[in-house]
Protein backbone atom coordinates (compact mmCIF):
# COMPACT_ATOMS: atom_id res chain seq x y z
CA UNK A 1 0.00 0.00 0.00
CA UNK A 2 1.76 3.21 -1.16
CA UNK A 3 1.13 6.58 1.60
CA UNK A 4 -0.49 9.63 0.11
CA UNK A 5 2.43 11.67 0.99
CA UNK A 6 5.43 9.35 -0.29
CA UNK A 7 5.98 10.01 -3.55
CA UNK A 8 8.79 8.59 -6.39
CA UNK A 9 9.62 11.15 -8.94
CA UNK A 10 9.23 8.66 -11.55
CA UNK A 11 5.53 7.98 -10.39
CA UNK A 12 3.94 11.30 -9.20
CA UNK A 13 3.79 13.81 -11.54
CA UNK A 14 5.57 17.24 -10.23
CA UNK A 15 2.07 19.56 -10.07
CA UNK A 16 0.56 17.00 -8.18
CA UNK A 17 3.44 17.14 -5.64
CA UNK A 18 2.83 20.68 -5.44
CA UNK A 19 -0.82 20.29 -4.51
CA UNK A 20 0.38 18.04 -1.56
CA UNK A 21 2.93 21.03 -0.62
CA UNK A 22 0.26 23.41 -0.65
CA UNK A 23 -1.86 21.80 1.19
CA UNK A 24 0.48 20.80 3.68
CA UNK A 25 1.71 24.85 4.04
CA UNK A 26 -1.78 25.59 4.86
CA UNK A 27 -1.99 23.31 7.54
CA UNK A 28 1.47 24.43 8.38
CA UNK A 29 0.63 27.90 8.58
CA UNK A 30 -2.72 27.77 10.62
CA UNK A 31 -1.53 25.65 13.48
CA UNK A 32 1.46 28.60 13.39
CA UNK A 33 -0.44 31.18 13.62
CA UNK A 34 -2.80 29.88 16.09
CA UNK A 35 -0.27 28.58 18.50
CA UNK A 36 1.37 32.24 18.10
CA UNK A 37 -2.09 33.71 18.93
CA UNK A 38 -3.03 31.45 21.52
CA UNK A 39 0.00 32.29 23.67
CA UNK A 40 -1.74 32.81 27.24
CA UNK A 41 -4.05 30.00 26.26
CA UNK A 42 -2.12 27.38 28.38
CA UNK A 43 -2.72 23.90 27.60
CA UNK A 44 -3.94 24.73 24.13
CA UNK A 45 -1.36 26.52 23.35
CA UNK A 46 1.24 23.76 23.88
CA UNK A 47 -0.88 21.13 22.18
CA UNK A 48 -0.64 23.37 19.37
CA UNK A 49 3.14 23.67 19.36
CA UNK A 50 2.68 20.14 19.64
CA UNK A 51 1.00 19.94 16.13
CA UNK A 52 3.61 22.41 15.00
CA UNK A 53 6.34 19.86 16.48
CA UNK A 54 4.85 16.87 14.32
CA UNK A 55 4.26 18.86 10.91
CA UNK A 56 7.95 19.94 11.11
CA UNK A 57 9.50 16.56 11.07
CA UNK A 58 6.50 14.98 8.65
CA UNK A 59 8.06 17.37 6.43
CA UNK A 60 11.71 16.79 7.34
CA UNK A 61 10.85 12.22 6.82
CA UNK A 62 8.60 13.87 3.34
CA UNK A 63 11.82 15.41 2.54
CA UNK A 64 13.58 12.41 2.58
CA UNK A 65 10.92 10.62 -0.06
CA UNK A 66 12.69 11.47 -3.16
CA UNK A 67 10.73 14.31 -4.89
CA UNK A 68 12.95 17.10 -5.89
CA UNK A 69 10.36 19.54 -5.19
CA UNK A 70 10.34 18.13 -1.65
CA UNK A 71 14.00 18.02 -1.10
CA UNK A 72 15.51 20.68 1.82
CA UNK A 73 17.82 22.37 -0.88
CA UNK A 74 14.69 25.01 -1.51
CA UNK A 75 15.82 26.30 2.13
CA UNK A 76 19.84 27.08 1.27
CA UNK A 77 19.80 30.42 -0.28
CA UNK A 78 21.97 30.46 -3.14
CA UNK A 79 23.51 33.86 -4.22
CA UNK A 80 25.20 32.38 -7.74
CA UNK A 81 24.22 34.57 -10.59
CA UNK A 82 22.65 37.43 -8.49
CA UNK A 83 22.70 40.34 -10.25
CA UNK A 84 21.64 43.84 -9.58
CA UNK A 85 19.21 43.56 -12.43
CA UNK A 86 16.19 41.08 -11.71
CA UNK A 87 17.31 41.31 -8.01
CA UNK A 88 14.25 41.14 -6.47
CA UNK A 89 12.76 38.36 -7.84
CA UNK A 90 16.01 35.81 -7.49
CA UNK A 91 15.54 32.60 -5.72
CA UNK A 92 17.57 34.24 -3.11
CA UNK A 93 15.35 36.29 -1.53
CA UNK A 94 12.58 33.83 -1.56
CA UNK A 95 15.17 31.04 0.33
CA UNK A 96 16.61 33.11 2.66
CA UNK A 97 13.00 33.98 4.23
CA UNK A 98 12.14 30.20 3.75
CA UNK A 99 15.11 29.58 5.89
CA UNK A 100 14.52 32.76 8.43
CA UNK A 101 10.94 31.04 8.76
CA UNK A 102 12.18 27.45 8.93
CA UNK A 103 14.75 28.26 11.74
CA UNK A 104 12.59 30.66 14.07
CA UNK A 105 9.73 28.10 13.66
CA UNK A 106 11.53 25.04 15.05
CA UNK A 107 13.45 27.13 17.51
CA UNK A 108 10.45 28.85 19.03
CA UNK A 109 8.77 24.90 18.51
CA UNK A 110 12.12 23.52 19.87
CA UNK A 111 12.28 25.79 23.43
CA UNK A 112 8.47 25.65 23.62
CA UNK A 113 9.43 21.80 24.27
CA UNK A 114 11.65 21.96 26.70
CA UNK A 115 9.75 24.76 28.49
CA UNK A 116 6.54 22.05 28.78
CA UNK A 117 9.25 19.17 29.06
CA UNK A 118 5.58 16.88 27.85
CA UNK A 119 3.69 18.11 31.15
CA UNK A 120 1.18 19.10 28.15
CA UNK A 121 0.76 15.73 27.01
CA UNK A 122 0.37 13.74 30.58
CA UNK A 123 -3.30 12.97 31.68
CA UNK A 124 -3.48 14.94 34.94
CA UNK A 125 -3.09 17.95 32.82
CA UNK A 126 -6.63 17.41 31.03
CA UNK A 127 -7.85 17.46 34.97
CA UNK A 128 -6.20 20.80 35.21
CA UNK A 129 -7.58 22.31 31.90
CA UNK A 130 -7.08 26.27 31.63
CA UNK A 131 -7.69 28.39 28.87
CA UNK A 132 -5.66 31.26 30.79
CA UNK A 133 -2.50 29.03 31.53
CA UNK A 134 -3.27 29.98 35.34
CA UNK A 135 -2.48 26.59 37.01
CA UNK A 136 0.48 26.36 34.85
CA UNK A 137 2.42 29.63 36.23
CA UNK A 138 0.55 28.74 40.30
CA UNK A 139 2.49 24.70 39.37
CA UNK A 140 5.79 26.54 37.95
CA UNK A 141 6.11 29.52 40.10
CA UNK A 142 7.99 28.00 42.84
CA UNK A 143 10.64 26.20 40.45
CA UNK A 144 11.15 28.95 38.17
CA UNK A 145 14.82 29.66 37.59
CA UNK A 146 17.15 31.86 35.07
CA UNK A 147 17.35 28.89 32.55
CA UNK A 148 13.69 28.91 32.58
CA UNK A 149 13.20 32.87 31.78
CA UNK A 150 16.09 32.63 29.49
CA UNK A 151 13.74 29.47 27.20
CA UNK A 152 10.48 31.69 27.66
CA UNK A 153 12.61 34.88 26.35
CA UNK A 154 14.13 32.83 23.65
CA UNK A 155 10.98 31.40 22.83
CA UNK A 156 9.08 34.63 22.51
CA UNK A 157 11.58 36.33 20.75
CA UNK A 158 11.72 33.35 18.25
CA UNK A 159 8.16 33.19 17.66
CA UNK A 160 8.15 37.26 17.08
CA UNK A 161 11.07 36.66 14.63
CA UNK A 162 8.91 33.23 13.07
CA UNK A 163 6.12 36.10 12.60
CA UNK A 164 7.93 38.59 11.06
CA UNK A 165 9.58 36.86 8.38
CA UNK A 166 6.41 35.56 7.70
CA UNK A 167 5.15 38.56 7.22
CA UNK A 168 7.81 39.65 4.60
CA UNK A 169 7.30 36.45 2.85
CA UNK A 170 3.73 37.51 2.40
CA UNK A 171 4.46 40.57 1.25
CA UNK A 172 7.81 39.52 -1.26
CA UNK A 173 5.60 37.29 -2.67
CA UNK A 174 2.54 39.92 -3.36
CA UNK A 175 4.81 42.13 -4.90
CA UNK A 176 7.16 39.90 -6.78
CA UNK A 177 5.92 36.75 -7.47
CA UNK A 178 1.79 37.17 -7.12
CA UNK A 179 1.78 33.86 -10.08
CA UNK A 180 2.98 31.37 -7.23
CA UNK A 181 0.88 33.64 -4.03
CA UNK A 182 -2.17 33.08 -5.42
CA UNK A 183 -1.58 29.30 -6.24
CA UNK A 184 -0.16 28.52 -2.85
CA UNK A 185 -3.55 30.52 -1.65
CA UNK A 186 -5.83 28.07 -3.64
CA UNK A 187 -6.44 31.50 -5.42
CA UNK A 188 -5.08 30.34 -8.96
CA UNK A 189 -7.57 30.03 -12.25
CA UNK A 190 -7.96 26.51 -13.51
CA UNK A 191 -8.42 26.02 -17.03
CA UNK A 192 -11.22 24.30 -18.38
Amino acid sequence: MRLWWVTSPKETPPMAVLHRIRIFHAFLALTVLAAYFSAEMGLIHAWLGYGVAALVVFRLIWALSGAPQLGLERFYPSFKDLHLKGFMTHPAISRTLLAGIALSVIGATGTGLIMDNGRALQPTSLSSFSFSGESEEREGAGREDESGEAYEEAHELLANLAIAFVILHILYLLSFKRPLARFMLFANKTSK
